[in-house]
């Protein structure tokens, strides 16, 4: 079995030109706009899924390799993505906005969601989760996918030294990415990933902060009555874990 399969995602039209920064009979490399279209193909310990304009390359496979060594504990990590001069992490679940970025100054910890340029998850907690839900913008795939994979027992854990750089890290003139949390920009989608795996208490705050959004709801009701039970049947996630991944009222304050 090969140790990381790397699954490459984007959604622009000349992503089928896209070729890896190197080869590794070791390494199994994939991209597709889809990611559940060679998810059944991944055979690797461990799967990082990556948008195209973040580095996947040697020394980043091999501080990963040493993390996914030094932490069994773990089922997933979100890596840090170097964006010019600053350090992009994971994210915890927020009810006022959905999710709240953690501080480049953070420690090691449990994560909500990671970067959404990239993640990592074991193969085995892949085959636990199943499918990505592709209905939701591509940019928060990964978040509910991270989501769905706690109730189903998995933990992403941050590491502070596992970076992936960003394309634009010697560009300053390029654009920012364009995939983020950002509320204003995808909050239907957020809304119904709190609905399909969060407790009512969090959607509640989250509707009472942008009561607006509430009105969308009935538009697919059944479908996310549908997705929340097969997401949270059985599920193993804990009060007290869920609490670890919510950001506190003094992480609020800075």
């Amino acid at each position: 079995m090969r140790q990381f399969d790397v699954f490459v995602f984007d959604d622009t039209p000349d992503f089928d030109n896209w070729t890896p920064l190197f080869e590794d009979p070791a390494l199994g490399w994939f991209h597709t706009k889809n990611l559940n279209s060679q998810l059944n193909e991944l055979e690797a310990e461990w799967i990082v899924f990556a948008h195209r304009s973040v580095k996947v390359d040697r020394e980043f496979l091999n501080e990963l390799a040493l993390v996914t060594e030094g932490f069994p504990m773990a089922d997933a990590f979100a890596p840090r993505v170097k964006i010019g001069n600053k350090f992009e992490g994971g994210y915890l679940f927020d009810g006022h906005n959905g999710y709240w970025q953690i501080s480049e100054n953070s420690k090691m910890r449990f994560v909500a969601a990671p970067n959404p340029l990239i993640a990592v998850f074991s193969r085995r907690i892949i085959q636990r989760t199943g499918l990505f839900d592709t209905e939701l913008p591509l940019e928060l795939q990964l978040a509910d996918y991270t989501a769905r994979m706690i109730h189903a027992g998995g933990k992403m854990f941050s590491v502070p030294y596992l970076v992936a750089e960003h394309e634009t890290a010697n560009k300053p003139d390029a654009l920012e990415p364009a995939f983020n949390y950002k509320f204003k920009n995808v909050e239907k989608s957020i809304w119904d990933i709190f609905y399909m795996c969060l407790p009512p208490t969090y959607l509640i705050s989250l509707t009472l902060h942008h009561p607006s959004i509430l009105s969308k709801w009935f538009q697919n009701k059944k479908v996310l009555q549908i997705k929340r039970q097969k997401a949270t049947d059985l599920s193993k996630l804990t009060e007290k874990f869920l609490k670890e991944i919510t950001v506190s009222k003094a992480e609020r304050k800075g």
